[in-house]
């Protein structure tokens, strides 16, 4: 193999388009890494929270022990979040009913069941952050980089034929370097789709969970039945 070839060697003999797809292809994978390992750390704290402040939350004797105790467990902020929603429109609740006027007759399960689907809707949009580009960078990373082999071979064949003899090595050499670029791409896009799909299980499984712990929150708050959900995780 020639030593002069290889990835500097097409580094330093490639274009300014060259020189873009594959700055373009590195940030795609620093961003998506990114996004990866904050997903990851994101749903580990989801998980400690079904697992320890969920039932911390329930096991307490009080509303405002509750509330208390998820905060302090709660490192993901999800269900904490969900929790004070449902608390502050309970106590809306109470001071309307109490204070009389319109909106006194509101129905307190229909009040408080609107707050916590907006509540759920604030938290699917949190979780699902980040899941647009990822699928984005899996699909067009591919194309990224195959545009930027046919950008190379294009430029080596170009830099090639004004020459007098030719042999396999002089165009083995430069395409092989161009064709680094589809497997850049495909580098880059493969572990963004696998993340996508792993994350949108994940996130599944939470809204699952948050589903669950809704319902427990509407029961307590509405209707003063404290119903735990299963909180396996």
């Amino acid at each position: 193999m020639n030593a002069s070839l290889g990835l500097a060697h097409f580094w330093a003999q490639g274009d300014a388009v060259s020189h873009t797809v594959a700055l373009a292809l590195l940030l795609m994978s620093v961003w998506s890494w990114t996004v990866m390992l904050g997903k990851v750390w994101a749903h580990w704290r989801v998980r400690h929270t079904v697992r320890v402040a969920a039932p911390a939350f329930w096991a307490a004797p009080s509303r405002e022990a509750a509330l208390t105790a998820l905060r302090a467990e709660d490192a993901s902020g999800v269900f904490a979040g969900l929790a004070q929603e449902a608390e502050q429109a309970a106590r809306a609740y109470e001071q309307q009913r109490a204070g009389g006027g319109i909106g006194a007759g509101v129905d307190a399960s229909e009040f408080i069941g609107r707050s916590l689907q907006q509540a759920l809707t604030h938290a699917q949009a949190r979780l699902e952050s980040g899941l647009t580009f990822l699928a984005s960078v899996g699909a067009t990373a591919p194309f990224v980089g195959l545009f930027g082999t046919v950008w190379g071979i294009y430029h080596a064949l170009i830099g090639l034929s004004g020459a007098s003899r030719m042999s396999i090595d002089q165009v083995a050499g430069p395409v092989g370097e161009a064709l680094v670029m589809t497997a850049a791409g495909l580098f880059v896009a493969i572990p963004a789709v696998l993340a996508y799909n792993a994350c949108t299980r994940a996130n599944r499984l939470t809204l699952a969970h948050l589903d669950g712990f809704a319902h427990g929150l509407h029961a307590l708050l509405a209707a003063g039945v404290r119903v735990t959900p299963n909180a396996r995780a």
